[in-house]
């Protein structure tokens, strides 16, 4: 299981041999540990959000888990519901907080767009209360992790992002990871992080890979919740309206969101190159949804079509650990199969 297993083929959209995937896996063979290293590499995991979407790359993070990798990083770069994701990650059992998705979060309570005159499409209280008490994050877990973890917030007057890794308290990671994850149009206002006025981590650094590679990592593999396709070209409605938005809320800050989205089309547009000819190093493997796999949208409420989401990221990760064809999932000869098991609590 902890090899690759026949050879590439044109349908396998990464390089089965990429150096990302080259690490880990030697990682893997010899037992890295932050106290241990194997190499001298700094390898990074680059995990993005997207709301409802973050189910993606939190159904990656419990393969990564599953194939014996949660200590063969050095660092995470995390942003919006993917840096709740990465706070789960550092608890491990990541299959349990995976089910917020589809069991908690696929509901009005959380999502419902006839609450968008008051500007509170989403209700984030909501979704910190299941954080907290139904399914609860171990804070003190993630500030003792020897992986730092590492959260994008985006400092509104400032107007730039920061990689918040010093968290001084526990209550001062959830701040930083309400603040990463507060959504601008879906929510009012900005929020409060140190002092400052905040919002989502993503608004000015779309991917949080860039924050890895700022860091100085040498592999970074980056988690992305869009499917793998040609970037639009385009501006679609809802950018246009939060452009507007968020120069409402700072004078300039809508202007540099559209700037960061036209940049990220070509780094995207790299990233998918990159997937297959890795170039030189600094190496970045990034994973993703395949074209032909269905969409969940950033406010989906549909739990089937949330599982499905989860199922087919789960079976990307694998694929491209073990060095298997993705051909073989849409063929229907690799399925990842949800397993039934109880949770009883006191």
């Amino acid at each position: 299981m902890h090899a690759p297993t026949g050879p590439a083929t044109r349908s396998t959209p990464w390089s089965p041999d990429h150096p990302v995937l080259a690490a880990l896996r030697n990682r893997r063979a010899k037992g890295h540990r932050p106290d241990a290293p194997a190499d001298d590499l700094k390898i990074g995991l680059a995990v993005e959000g997207g709301g409802i979407r973050g189910v993606v790359s939190a159904a990656m993070l419990t393969a990564i888990e599953d194939l014996d990798l949660i200590r063969a990083f050095d660092a995470v770069y995390s942003a919006s519901s993917g840096a709740i994701n990465s706070a789960y990650f550092l608890n491990g059992d990541t299959w349990y907080p995976l089910s917020i998705y589809y069991d908690d979060l696929a509901t009005r309570r959380f999502v419902d767009f006839r609450r968008a005159l008051r500007g509170q499409i989403l209700d984030l209280d909501y979704a910190f209360d299941v954080v907290d008490h139904v399914k609860p994050l171990n804070y003190q877990c993630v500030l003792d992790s020897p992986t730092r973890l590492h959260v994008a917030v985006t400092l509104v007057d400032e107007m730039r992002t920061v990689s918040v890794s010093d968290f001084t308290t526990r209550a001062d990671l959830r701040a930083a990871l309400v603040a990463s994850a507060w959504l601008p149009v879906a929510l009012r206002g900005t929020t409060d992080f140190r002092g400052e006025r905040a919002v989502d981590g993503g608004v000015l650094t779309p991917h949080p890979y860039r924050l890895a590679l700022q860091d100085g990592c040498t592999h970074v593999l980056s988690l992305s919740t869009r499917p793998i396709s040609p970037p639009s070209p385009k501006l679609t409605l809802s950018q246009r309206y939060a452009i507007r938005h968020l120069n409402r809320i700072r004078e300039g800050l809508g202007t540099a969101y559209a700037a960061a989205i036209a940049r990220y089309r070509t780094e995207r547009r790299t990233l998918q190159r990159r997937m297959a000819e890795p170039g030189r190093a600094p190496f970045v493997l990034d994973l993703a949804p395949l074209p032909w796999m269905p969409r969940v949208k950033r406010h989906e409420v549909d739990p089937g079509r949330i599982l499905t989401g989860a199922r087919g990221a789960y079976e990307v990760l694998y694929c491209a650990i073990e060095g298997r064809d993705p051909e073989l999932i849409r063929a229907g000869r690799l399925r990842a199969v949800p397993q039934l098991t109880m949770v009883a609590r006191d």
